[in-house]
This record gives structure tokens, sequence and C-alpha cells, in this order.
């Protein structure tokens, strides 16, 4: 009987961390093929982006200081010179805004 427990709480963990490692792969594809023309592959904008649209990177602390929900408010409603970006179903949002917070 403990054999069987301990089996189904391991595969139950397997389950949990392949979704979660599916999610955020999700989230990285999207953010690449949605995001990183303005915001740059690895969330440092280009330096003309930067200038002329005012986008902030990753790593600046008023960036770092977004929660998830905010950044999913962004992705939903635009800010700023950011419009609204359409196309993208709940899930994708969210997996995007979670992506964009483990940027450097």
């Amino acid at each position: 009987m403990k054999k069987l427990l301990r089996s189904q709480i391991v595969l139950a963990a397997a389950v949990t961390l392949a979704g979660a490692m599916c999610f955020a792969q999700s989230g990285a594809a999207t953010y690449k093929s949605r995001c990183a023309m303005c915001h740059g592959a690895t969330g440092t904008p280009s330096a003309g982006m930067a200038k002329m649209m005012g986008i902030k990177p990753a790593s600046d602390p008023s960036m770092k200081g977004l929660s998830v929900a905010q950044i999913e408010t962004t992705i939903k409603s635009g800010k700023g010179k950011m419009k609204a970006i359409g196309g993208l179903n709940d899930a994708q949002v969210k997996a995007v805004a979670a992506y964009f917070k483990t940027l450097k």
C-alpha cells in the first residue's frame, strides 16, 4: 500500500512539474513571437526602441516591481505608447506575464 501511494505521489509531482515547464515554455514562445520585437529577446529593448517608445528593460527596478497581475493588465489594455496585445487568450497572457518576470 505504501509503494502504491508513493508511486502516485511521484506521478502527481512529475505531471505537475511537466505542466509548469510547458506553461513556462509557452510563455517564452509567445513572448518571442509577440513581444520581443519591441521589448528585446532578453527583455532589453534596442536603444532605438527604448528612446522612441520609452521602453524600459526588464531589469529596471520599476519593471521588476510590477506584479504579474499588473503585467497582465498592461498586455490586455496597453499602457502609454504600448497598445493592447490582441489575439491572446487568458492562459497565454498569464504565461507571458509570468515569463516576463523571469527576465533579468
